[in-house]
């Protein structure tokens, strides 16, 4: 993958999370796209109330991971930098 490659694809996985970004608002949360890895998986940091929380595994597979999935179908993980680890 080119750098420019790169950077398009983090541009379109950080516009797919604006439709989460409302719902991680409302708990004084937010989510930064780091990178995106040569093996397509989106890594991610929580920000605010987020880092840290016992809920962000569950809203990494149920809203995250699904989000940018369902937009992005050649993304082939999420992970986050920080806060909880989802297995």
């Amino acid at each position: 993958m080119t750098l420019q490659e790169k950077q398009d694809l983090v541009t379109e996985v950080d516009t797919a999370l604006n439709d989460i970004r409302p719902h991680l608002a409302v708990d004084g949360g937010n989510i930064e796209v780091v990178d995106v890895t040569d093996d397509l998986v989106v890594q991610i940091k929580w920000l605010g109330n987020c880092d840290g929380c016992s809920m962000s595994a569950m809203t990494m597979r149920a809203g995250i991971e699904q989000t940018i999935k369902s937009k992005l179908p050649q993304i082939t993980g999420v992970e986050a930098v920080n806060g909880t680890a989802i297995a």
